[in-house]
């Protein structure tokens, strides 16, 4: 059978099926969203449309994006676009990429997850961009660099741009693996500094200085493989400042509201192109205390994040929030996990509306299959409520920009499994369901046709298909 061709037919037949259904259904309003009663007449037409896992592996990979579509990803108000068309994302995490693409015995690692992802519809993918005085270490010292495992970062961002995976790239870590602020502190201290905490990663001017000479050798970096500077290339989302900073020596949140001040301008003054995060989990600070009702608990108030004060910082483009029922409340598995996972979903959405004016990102969002309890039926309810929660932000405008669930991994990594690895070969049903939201929400991703508040380029999408080299 020549696949290529299979392939391509049930692009083809796909797609038109979306086409016909979205101009049957679909009528913008003068804000361009769709009501409740259009929402779901056109989900449940596409959804007996869409066809199982088995059929629609490779799916995605010939509705691939032109050179001149493959544009930056950029933000209008409170939601992203990309040449005025909107952006909702569905992606993933894969931390390890860059260790795993230093190594050739392992490099194959980063082209099957990007394949195996892309095939279920899955555009974005968030992995570490740092990895200090660790093993395979990227930044071997305060500003010496593995000419080798720089490379292996320019394969992973090459051959992501393959699979049209969009990345965005976390700067350092908050915690011990792979160096990440106990590491620059180490680094300060052998130099003679006078160190008493981790924390001072966030106020010690020469500290500062050492990451931000990783943040000016990370953006300026060109790219081996592809000769587009970092800083340049639209493959990157976006730039992560920190995985999961806390300051738990500060529970104002000065300390580190000041850091992020300091950091997001510095990004934005190297590279005003791309969009710039936080890496917050979400926790509400002492600026919001009647927010501090929707964490997951009081120790929460006191690790010197504040959700809303830290994402008001002049150059930080969109909000992020993590979801860990599991390790914040209580490890066992029971519906009170699904109902904080709803609740503090919309509260972080509204305030994203109502206090930000832009995108939130669910950047982490999970469950082990170590917890007592666990089953796979409770991981697709707990991923359904977060796709749902998200689409009905979605079909109404708001600020839910999209999910990045924790975590892809290929077959044959499972030594690496922390328990909350999904391997999407081994999870028929978890696959079904991410590929069903992709599909979702592709449809407002397709939007561009139609006269909504986006004001893009009127193209009709069947043009491509029907008018390709290869039909």
């Amino acid at each position: 059978m020549n696949t290529h061709k299979s392939i391509f037919g049930f692009n083809i037949i796909f797609f038109v099926s979306i086409f016909i259904l979205l101009n049957e259904c679909l009528k913008c309003s003068s804000f361009g969203v769709m009501d409740g009663d259009q929402w779901d007449t056109t989900v449940e037409e596409v959804d007996n449309h869409l066809p199982s896992s088995s059929s629609s592996q490779g799916a995605y990979e010939l509705n691939g994006v032109g050179e001149d579509e493959w544009q930056m990803v950029a933000r209008k108000g409170n939601q992203f676009v990309i040449n005025d068309q909107p952006f909702y994302v569905n992606g993933f995490n894969t931390y390890w990429l860059m260790v795993f693409a230093a190594d050739q015995s392992t490099r194959g690692k980063i082209t099957e997850v990007f394949q195996q992802a892309s095939s279920v519809g899955l555009t974005v993918c968030r992995t570490w961009a740092f990895n200090d005085g660790q093993w395979r270490a990227l930044q071997k010292s305060p500003g010496v660099y593995d000419e080798d495992v720089f490379k292996a970062l320019d394969f992973v961002v090459s051959e992501a741009k393959k699979y049209k995976i969009r990345l965005i790239l976390s700067l350092t870590n908050n915690w011990d693996a792979y160096g990440g602020k106990a590491q620059y502190v180490k680094w300060g201290k052998a130099t003679g500094l006078n160190l008493t905490s981790d924390d001072d990663f966030f106020s010690h001017p020469t500290l500062r200085s050492y990451y931000k000479a990783h943040v000016k050798a990370v953006l300026n970096r060109v790219n081996t493989l592809t000769n587009i500077t970092y800083k340049d290339d639209p493959t990157i989302f976006a730039w992560e400042l920190m995985n999961e900073p806390r300051c738990t020596s500060d529970p104002s949140g000065d300390k580190l509201q000041s850091w992020i001040t300091d950091m997001a301008v510095y990004v934005k003054s190297m590279d005003a192109k791309h969009l710039v995060e936080i890496g917050l989990e979400g926790f509400y600070g002492p600026s919001a205390p009647d927010r501090a009702q929707f964490n997951p608990n009081s120790y929460a108030t006191q690790v010197g994040t504040d959700f809303i004060r830290n994402h008001q910082v002049l150059g930080v483009d969109f909000a992020s929030v993590h979801i860990y029922a599991d390790s914040w409340i209580s490890q066992t598995i029971s519906d009170s996990h699904i109902q904080f996972i709803k609740s503090w979903m919309e509260a972080h959405i509204e305030d994203a509306e109502r206090y930000l004016g832009m995108p939130v990102v669910f950047a982490e969002f999970g469950v082990s299959s170590k917890d007592p309890g666990y089953n796979s039926s409770f991981r697709d309810t707990m991923i359904n409520t977060v796709y749902k929660t998200l689409l009905n932000s979605t079909k109404r405008g708001g600020s839910g920009a999209g999910s990045l669930l924790w975590q892809i991994f290929p077959d044959g990594t499972d030594y690496m499994d922390d328990g909350y690895a999904i391997v999407l070969s081994k999870s028929p049903s978890t696959s079904n369901i991410i590929s069903l939201h992709s599909a979702r929400v592709a449809i407002f991703n397709s939007m561009c046709s139609w006269k909504c508040k986006w004001g893009c380029k009127k193209k009709n999408p069947l043009e491509a298909f029907f008018y390709h080299d290869d039909l």
